[in-house]
């Protein structure tokens, strides 16, 4: 597996220990220095749409700041924020949405890993992505998203056998 490319929310070396002698401001932009570009990639994924992950990256980050002093762990709350936001902005836009034809023959022979990665579920998106791509085990994962450790992995797993009978055309 890959080094991640940030610390792990469960490190007690990061940045986002409670220090009293450091203000929330601090902190908030320590954690967006460090997160934010990873937090933007990964809620990408989850989305597919750079307006949702832009969107939701700078709401979880600007409550933060008007929680002055309410958060303990900063790094670990915007993570879930802004994968709640996002998700809250993908449940209004599905309720907009017009009817589409589905019956359209689609000319493309075959799928690219991103059209797969798109076709599982936001949860597995997000798993996958996060525990490949962040390097982040599933109890971190599970804070990021909402969810519960038991319940990422299982995200994980049928995530993988999805993307699997995707990309080889048909059920495992």
């Amino acid at each position: 597996m890959a080094q991640p490319l940030s610390p792990r929310l469960t490190d007690p070396t990061t940045a986002d220990q409670v220090n009293p002698a450091v203000s929330t401001k601090d902190r908030v932009e320590t954690a967006y220095r460090q997160h934010s570009a990873n937090m933007w990639r990964a809620l990408l994924v989850y989305s597919g749409d750079p307006d949702v992950a832009s969107d939701a990256v700078a709401e979880a980050f600007a409550q933060a700041l008007r929680r002055d002093g309410e958060i303990r762990h900063v790094e670990r709350w915007v993570w879930r924020a802004a994968f709640r936001i996002a998700d809250g902005d993908l449940k209004a836009r599905r309720r907009h949405l017009p009817e589409v034809d589905l019956a359209v023959d689609d000319p493309r022979p075959s799928f690219g890993f991103h059209d797969a990665l798109m076709m599982v579920s936001p949860k597995q998106r997000a798993s996958l992505f996060l525990y490949y791509y962040g390097g982040y085990p599933p109890g971190d994962i599970a804070l990021m998203i909402g969810s519960t450790q038991s319940a990422v992995r299982v995200h994980l797993h049928r995530g993988r056998k999805r993307l699997a009978e995707i990309l080889d055309g048909g059920p495992r």
